[in-house]
């Protein structure tokens, strides 16, 4: 058993008013080390959250999210540029794009997210772009043509195939693809428990390679709607199948602006990186700023 802990006790992003595209939120960002840097690539929001009462998108309350980048040395401190680095294009992004997740499969870097195309709750689809440098960015299409989120790429290549990570609600699942284009072989990977985690759950960052097997941290919701992290361990040679998995949760919201933000006791992460032999972990707070935790990678023991 582990918990991770809190690294500031502030966020580490907070949304800047005077710029209209991350007025109002900054948060579920995927984080990335390259070139030595952390790199988070963040969900930011114009506008707040009160369409999420309605029973379906309203155009009079909509908000848009797009993604911004910030980076660090030491993984607290974050310098962020000041223009968004990707935002919503065509029908299906026009309520914006949504919580990246970034894997580095060879030399390219692929960022699988969501579209949300605001027809409805349910027009969330996953979605692909990729990147040399983390900056420049093709889009590469729709991956599955469903309602679906929590997407994300396995760093290694499974039986020479790539290795998506999805969630059909409530549960997470797998697929497999040979070309990032057509996915099969769709099954769950781990389901919902009773308690803390009882309405659903989705994969957080990709995961991360340990000398045990890849740690899968994940969110999960209970039946109050409050968000956690927990931790599995998947096997190091076949990561469809779960070795273990924690009883408890290694984070959930304690501090205010944990509990009190956009949606209130959230946390929720979409990366992680390790640098130096500690693993930070990255995570959303209430929908409206970002926090850190972390654990020496040597102390992740199931």
């Amino acid at each position: 058993m582990f918990r991770l802990r809190r690294l500031a006790d502030q966020p580490v992003l907070a949304p800047i008013t005077a710029n209209p595209w991350e007025r109002a939120a900054v948060f579920n960002c995927a984080a990335v080390l390259h070139e030595g840097r952390v790199h988070l690539i963040y969900r930011a929001a114009d506008k707040d959250f009160a369409v999420l009462r309605c029973p379906k998108p309203e155009e009079a309350l909509k908000f848009t999210s797009s993604f911004g980048l910030a980076v660090s040395d030491d993984g607290i401190e974050f310098t962020r540029e000041p223009q968004p680095l990707f935002q919503g294009e065509g029908e299906q992004e026009a309520w914006g794009v949504e919580d990246p997740r970034v894997s580095k499969i060879g030399d390219t870097f692929y960022m699988v997210y969501t579209a949300f195309g605001g027809r409805s709750w349910e027009d969330h689809r996953i979605a692909l772009a990729s990147s040399p440098d983390l900056r420049t960015w093709q889009r590469r299409g729709v991956l599955l043509d469903e309602p679906n989120k929590d997407g994300a790429l396995l760093e290694d290549m499974y039986d020479g195939r790539y290795l998506l990570f999805h969630r059909r609600v409530p549960h997470i699942w797998t697929a497999v693809s040979p070309d990032l284009k057509n996915w099969h072989d769709h099954k769950i990977l781990m389901e919902t428990i009773p308690g803390w985690e009882g309405l659903k759950i989705g994969i957080a960052g990709p995961p991360v390679a340990t000398r045990q097997g890849y740690l899968m941290i994940y969110h999960a919701v209970d039946k109050k709607n409050t968000y956690r992290l927990g931790a599995a361990l998947l096997d190091g040679e076949d990561p469809t199948k779960v070795v273990r998995r924690l009883p408890e949760p290694i984070l959930e919201p304690e501090l205010e602006w944990e509990k009190v933000g956009h949606v209130p006791n959230v946390v929720f992460s979409c990366g992680q990186v390790v640098k130096d032999g500690f693993l930070y972990v990255y995570y959303g707070a209430a929908d409206q700023v970002i926090g850190v935790a972390g654990i020496e990678l040597d102390e992740v023991v199931f």
